[in-house]
C-alpha cells in the first residue's frame, strides 16, 4: 500500500473548496437567470394590460363625444348636467359684469362722434332732391306757356281723318318744349297726297303759336310767294337765311322757342334745300338748337296713295305696324330728293275716307254761317272724285275742293 504523503490532505480540500464555489455560483447564477425570466414576463404582461386599457379609455371618450353631438336621445346625463353647469357659469359672469361708476360722476354712455361725411351726404341729397322738383315744375310751367293742351284739342277737332298724325305731332311737340336745352332742332316733315290736311295743320300750328307768342317767333314761309318763278335762288337763299337767323337770335335773347313753318317744299330749289339743312345740323351754336321747323310738302303722296289703297281692307293703316310699314316706304325717296330729310321726323298723312270729306262740308259752312242740311251736304260730297277698294271710298283729292264748292253755294244763296 501507498502511504500517503503529509501534505496531499491539503491538496485535496483547496481543490474541492474551489469546485464548491463554482458550483455555488453557478446555482446562483441559475436562480438569478430564473427570477430575471420571471419578472419580465408580468412587465411584459403588465404593459399590454396598459396599452389595452388606452385604447378602452379612448373608445369610452369617443362615444362620450358621440353621445354629446348626436341628434339621438341617450339615457346619459352627464351631457345635460355639462349644459346645465355652462348656463350657470355664463349667469354668474352677466352677474358678475356690473359697471361700476364713481359716486360724484352722471351715469351715462360716452358720446359717439358724428361723422361730417353723412352731413354732408344728406346735404347732397337734399339738395339732389330740389334740383329735381325745381325741373318737374320748369317742365309743366314750359308746357303751360305753350298751352299744348289747348293746341291738341284744337288739332283733334278740326283735323279729320289723321288721328295718327295729329298725336304724332303733338308727342314731339310737348317733349321738345318741355326743356328750353336741346342738342339740335326740331324737324317735323308733314308728307302727304293733295288735300289731306297738311297745310291746314300748318296754318293751325301758326295761329296757336302766334297767340301764345309775339308775331316775332313765327315764321310761315309760302315758295309760291316768297320765291316765285324769274327770283334768283341766291336771293331766296339769302332772304330765308336772314330771316332765321335774326328770329333765332331774337328768340334766344328772350328765352323762347321760334316756330318755322315752310310749306310747298317740294317746289325748293336745291340752293334754298341746301340751305335749310345747315340750319339742321347738330353742331351749331346754341340758339340755332333751339328751334322747330315744320316741312310741307306732297313729296311720297303717290307712294302713301298706292299702300293705302292696297291695304284698305286690311286695317294695316289703324295698326303700329301698317305705320312702321309706311314710314319705310317714303322715308327712301324724301332722302333721294334731298338728304336733309335724314334730319326729320316723317309724319305721313294718309288719304280721306268720304265720313271726312263730309266732315270737311260741315265744318266749313258752320264757319261761313249757313244751315247745315246733311242731304244737301251728301249730295255735294257725292260730286268729287273717289277710289273704291275694301267695301271704302278714298277722296282724290281729299278736302281741297271742299272751300270751293262752299262758296259758291254760299254766292248761291246771296243771289
Amino acid at each position: 500500500p501507498v502511504r500517503a504523503q503529509p501534505g496531499e490532505p491539503w491538496k485535496i480540500s483547496s481543490i474541492s473548496s474551489s469546485l464548491r464555489a463554482i458550483i455555488r455560483l453557478r446555482r446562483q447564477y441559475r436562480v438569478q437567470k430564473k427570477s430575471r425570466l420571471h419578472l419580465e414576463l408580468p412587465r411584459e404582461k403588465s404593459s399590454e394590460l396598459v396599452h389595452a386599457r388606452v385604447l378602452q379609455r379612448q373608445l369610452s371618450l369617443n362615444r362620450a363625444s358621440l353621445f354629446e353631438t348626436s341628434q339621438y336621445f341617450t339615457f346619459d346625463t352627464s351631457v345635460e348636467q355639462y349644459a346645465m353647469k355652462k348656463c350657470r357659469r355664463k349667469k354668474n359672469r352677466r352677474k358678475s359684469r356690473i359697471v361700476l361708476y364713481p359716486d360724484k360722476t352722471k351715469r351715462y354712455l360716452p358720446t359717439e362722434e358724428k361723422s361730417k361725411a353723412k352731413r354732408c351726404l344728406l346735404l347732397l341729397i337734399v339738395i339732389i332732391f330740389f334740383q329735381i322738383l325745381n325741373a318737374i315744375e320748369n317742365l309743366d310751367d314750359n308746357l303751360q306757356k305753350y298751352d299744348l293742351d289747348g293746341l291738341e284739342k284744337t288739332m283733334h277737332r278740326e283735323v279729320f281723318g289723321q288721328k295718327v298724325a295729329v298725336e304724332s305731332i303733338m308727342e314731339l311737340l310737348k317733349d321738345y318744349l318741355a326743356t328750353h336745352i336741346h342738342n339740335k332742332p326740331l324737324v317735323i316733315s308733314l308728307n302727304g297726297p293733295t288735300g289731306v290736311g297738311k297745310s291746314h295743320v300748318g296754318w293751325l300750328l301758326a295761329k296757336h303759336f302766334l297767340s301764345v307768342m309775339d308775331n316775332d317767333f313765327v315764321l310761315q314761309y309760302f315758295v309760291m310767294h316768297h320765291c316765285p318763278n324769274g327770283v334768283a335762288p341766291l336771293t331766296c337763299e339769302t332772304d330765308l337765311s336772314k330771316k332765321i337767323s335774326d328770329m333765332v337770335t331774337r328768340a334766344e335773347m328772350e328765352e323762347k322757342i321760334p316756330l318755322f313753318i315752310l310749306d310747298e317744299v317740294e317746289l325748293m330749289s336745291p340752293v334754298l334745300l341746301d340751305t335749310l339743312s345747315r340750319f339742321f345740323e347738330p353742331n351749331q351754336t346754341n340758339e340755332f338748337l333751339n328751334a322747330i321747323y315744320i316741312l310741307i310738302s306732297n313729296i311720297g303722296g303717290g307712294e302713301i296713295t298706292k299702300f293705302v289703297i292696297q291695304n284698305a281692307s286690311a286695317e294695316l293703316l289703324h295698326q303700329q305696324r301698317g305705320g312702321e310699314e309706311l314710314l319705310s316706304i317714303i322715308q327712301p325717296v324724301l332722302i333721294d330728293a334731298h338728304p336733309l330729310w335724314k334730319s326729320a321726323d316723317i309724319i305721313p298723312f294718309v288719304l280721306l275716307e268720304k265720313s271726312h270729306v263730309i266732315n270737311c262740308f260741315l265744318e266749313e259752312m258752320r264757319r261761313e254761317g249757313l244751315y247745315p242740311d246733311q242731304k244737301h251736304i251728301e249730295n255735294l260730297a257725292s260730286q268729287l272724285s273717289y277710289y273704291t277698294t275694301g267695301g271704302k271710298q278714298y277722296s282724290k283729292m281729299g278736302c281741297k275742293q271742299v272751300v270751293a264748292k262752299v262758296n259758291l253755294l254760299y254766292l248761291g244763296c246771296l243771289g
